[in-house]
């Protein structure tokens, strides 16, 4: 059994809104996702510990169907495979009224995943809950606007800081900025975001108990976020040009 707003959990944070066909893995309990979004700007990774599936490969080819589906249900939910020539063919989930089913795909029709070599990281922060709601707050406050600039300062106590700057690079420009201190190992850093997958990211991982952002300087920045039961990672590409 899984609770419903765990599985919508797990679902929403490697669907983005954006993340149709995925594998899931399951081996001793352990439930894997690698996705990577259309663009390939984002490429991240999912694990949820005791799954209640057994050692199987699950081909999902339409996410957005299968959340509509576990939408109606309510409470803990019954999760179960069928299996035809090897293959799994459909995920059953039940609860105490509903029996549904959700038809699997052909593994074959799910792409691979790119690889992401892990460099030295430039900055390391911790992201409270606070950190990550201020965080959605002001991407919300410029909707419209998808740029956003990560920057090293120093504050006027001489910390040193990482500041978050979301709205255009013109000077007339609405802008919103947020700072958070942390370990930074590098100066003047400069480098373009996409803020609408960042806010996405931030907003499907609003419930981890721990969360953290490393940047390096070449420009990639790594997610990380957990709690009980989950670990998940996203690695995000900078944008080309803001």
């Amino acid at each position: 059994m899984i609770n419903k707003i765990l599985l919508q959990s797990i679902i929403n944070k490697y669907y983005l809104g954006i993340n149709e066909t995925v594998k899931w893995k399951i081996s001793n309990g352990e439930l894997e996702i690698r996705f990577m979004t259309p663009s390939q700007d984002v490429i991240g990774e999912i694990k949820c510990f005791g799954f209640p599936l057994y050692d199987s490969e699950l081909a999902v080819f339409d996410t957005r169907k299968l959340l509509n589906l576990v939408s109606i249900c309510n409470g803990d939910l019954l999760l179960e495979l069928e299996n035809n020539n090897g293959v799994n063919t459909k995920l059953k989930i039940s609860d105490s009224n509903y029996n549904l089913d959700y038809a699997l795909a052909d593994p074959l029709l799910v792409g691979k995943v790119g690889t992401v070599n892990i460099p030295e990281w430039d900055v390391i922060l911790k992201l409270s809950s606070e950190d990550v709601e201020n965080l959605i707050k002001a991407k919300n406050a410029l909707t419209g606007v998808d740029d956003m600039l990560i920057t090293t300062d120093t504050s006027l106590d001489g910390e040193k800081i990482c500041k978050f700057t979301f709205g255009g690079t013109d000077g007339h420009n609405n802008k919103v900025s947020y700072q958070i201190m942390g370990e930074i190992n590098v100066d003047n850093l400069q480098l373009p975001f996409n803020s609408d997958t960042f806010k996405n990211i931030l907003n499907f991982n609003k419930d981890a108990d721990e969360g953290k952002l490393y940047i390096n300087e070449m420009g990639l920045m790594m997610l990380e976020f957990y709690n009980k039961n989950l670990e998940c990672k996203y690695y995000m590409y900078r944008q080309a040009e803001i």
